[in-house]
């Protein structure tokens, strides 16, 4: 599919997908729908309720992972939540509960965040040093160490070091919680399990790094903790 259509939940596939479930007579019910409203959102809608019927049957994190794997990110959770609210903001408009409002800033706070998690991401594997000298990011025949797919998720960042063991670093744009340590613990679990018998180490780097992490963090050897800064300035044009 088109890179550009690879942010959007898949629709014609999740059609496909619902009925090879046996659920055909629901899925005709939702593609035959005349949606008709003072908004343009219609395909939306539609995802809406797709996205709500294969969560009711338990199918939604299946589909996810057979034929939409971003959406396990912030950013494909976000375009969940986006389109669950369309579905029903549109179920209001029809029974004239409520006036249908604005999408919630909250959707686009998550957008903003996965954007701007993306160009840290990217601009740190163009130059690993700056975490760590000799650090280098993992290169194979078929892929990069970017995004780097495993099952139940992807690695922000696997990289080798100057030992030639693995590091997986996973970025928070604000402060490092407690759950990124479970997920990362598993994430290295997995490189050593299918990638390497040497162990492999562990790097958490945010914006802010929480008393609680730190505690944690204490007691999971391999582990390490970052933060990172940003800065720009301004300069006149002579």
């Amino acid at each position: 599919m088109p890179q550009e259509d690879q942010k959007t939940f898949y629709l014609r596939e999740a059609y496909a997908f619902a009925i090879s479930k046996g659920l055909a007579e629901k899925v005709s019910e939702i593609r035959g729908m005349e949606i008709e409203w003072d908004r343009i959102y219609t395909s939306s809608v539609r995802r809406g309720f797709m996205v709500r019927l294969l969560q009711e049957h338990n199918l939604l994190e299946e589909f996810i992972e057979k034929s939409w794997q971003i959406g396990i990110s912030s950013f494909g959770q976000s375009k969940i939540r986006r389109v669950l609210n369309l579905a029903s903001d549109y179920e209001n408009y029809l029974a004239g509960n409520s006036p249908v409002g604005k999408i919630s800033s909250q959707e686009e706070v998550d957008s903003f965040e996965f954007a701007l998690e993306s160009h840290l991401r990217d601009f740190l594997a163009k130059d690993l040093e700056r975490i760590e000298v000799g650090l280098k990011l993992y290169k194979s025949e078929e892929r990069n160490g970017v995004e780097f797919p495993v099952e139940g998720g992807r690695i922000d960042i696997l990289a080798v070091d100057k030992e030639g063991k693995f590091v997986v670093i996973e970025l928070k744009l604000s402060q490092g919680r407690n759950k990124v340590l479970g997920q990362l613990l598993y994430y290295m679990g997995w490189v050593d399990a299918n990638l390497s018998s040497n162990p492999c180490r562990g790097i958490v780097i945010a914006s802010e790094i929480s008393k609680e992490l730190s505690t944690a963090v204490s007691r999971a050897p391999g582990v390490k903790l970052c933060k990172y800064k940003m800065s720009f300035s301004v300069e006149p044009v002579q």
